[in-house]
């Protein structure tokens, strides 16, 4: 099934978990599932579902009770290597949220490609500017 807006939560949730450090490569959206558990932080647990055009790819996380949009900071991906410091301006990325007509689930998304970080505690999801496309 490939129309998103069909796709159940327990769709969603039997999609293959990739490895908490692995690198699946780029894609276009990230579908954010809440958690039927909570965080030693109090807060709930949520997963996070990579998308390459309309196709779920795998569940991201499953551990982190706070998404950083762009990275910790904001600074986007790289930042060190790219700037050396703390940059003064950042490029602006439009970023979007809807809503999945079956399974109410956020979609995030971006005008250019994304990355997902490592599945830690704060999960942290950049878009990669498309110059480096």
């Amino acid at each position: 099934m490939k129309d998103l807006s069909k796709w159940t939560r327990k769709d969603f949730e039997a999609l293959p978990k990739r490895k908490w450090n692995e690198d699946i490569g780029e894609f276009d959206s990230l579908i954010i599932l809440p958690k039927r558990y909570i965080h030693d932080s109090g807060y709930a647990c949520m997963d996070f579902i990579a998308v390459v055009g309309e196709e779920p790819k795998c569940l991201l996380s499953g551990c982190s009770d706070v998404i950083h949009v762009n990275g910790i900071g904001g600074y986007g991906w790289n930042w060190l290597e790219k700037f050396g410091t703390v940059p003064d301006k950042i490029e602006p990325i439009s970023w979007s949220i809807d809503c999945l007509k079956t399974s109410k689930l956020m979609r995030l998304f971006t005008n250019t490609k994304l990355i997902a970080g490592n599945a830690l505690s704060s999960f942290e999801i950049y878009a990669i500017p498309k110059k480096n496309e």
